[in-house]
This record gives C-alpha cells, sequence and structure tokens, in this order.
C-alpha cells in the first residue's frame, strides 16, 4: 500500500447532501463504503437504509458490486488529481413485495439517465 494514490470520495444521498468527503484506498470494496455509509447516515433522515443490500452506489452511470474494489469498478485512480469523486446513493424502498423491487429498479434506471 506504499506510494498508493487515495481516491477523496463523497457519496450523494437522494436529497442532495453528501456523505464525506473522505479519502478511501483502491483496494476498498464497495460492500465496506456501503459500511460507512450506514454508520454516517443522518439521523434526521425519513428513508434510512436497514442494511447494505438496502444501498446501490452508482459511479459514472454504473450500479457498483459489493465484492469488488474500487480499482475492479474502475473507479478513475489517479485520474482526477486533487478531485473529489462524487458516488450517488439509492435507498431501496422499505417494502419486500416484488413490486417494490421493480419499482426501485426503475428509479435506478432513472437516476442513471437523468
Amino acid at each position: 500500500m506504499a506510494g498508493e494514490e487515495l481516491l477523496e470520495l463523497k457519496f450523494r444521498l437522494y436529497d442532495g447532501t453528501d456523505i464525506g468527503p473522505n479519502k478511501y484506498a483502491p483496494a476498498t470494496t464497495i460492500g465496506y463504503l456501503k459500511e460507512i455509509i450506514l454508520a454516517h447516515w443522518p439521523q434526521d433522515k425519513d428513508n434510512a437504509p436497514k442494511t447494505v443490500n438496502d444501498l446501490k452506489l452508482i459511479n459514472a452511470g454504473k450500479i457498483l458490486e459489493n465484492n469488488k474494489t474500487l480499482a475492479e469498478s474502475r473507479v478513475p485512480v489517479g485520474e482526477l488529481p486533487g478531485g473529489v469523486i462524487t458516488m450517488h446513493v439509492v435507498v431501496r424502498p422499505p417494502s419486500s413485495d416484488k413490486n417494490s423491487v421493480l419499482q426501485f429498479e426503475s428509479f435506478i434506471t432513472v437516476a442513471i439517465f437523468k
């Protein structure tokens, strides 16, 4: 890890507020980032996630996978010297029926392309 360039990330929530920015190693997993988001979720938000599975992280229009690292997810390591990378956070609706999952996936599609 010596000499490894850290990435400065912030996480944009659905209402436009941010968690971060903080610096992370390229070897950091997406699942770990979601745990950080859960731990720092603002207490005054109504739609709070309960687990990392309730969260989706989106970077450059791509939904990131929990088991991948930032480097494996092709987050631009070193391409933005001194820049902060903004990742968008989408929260799964609280209901567990099949229709809400479809609505969640539709929302992600809209969020990516807007």
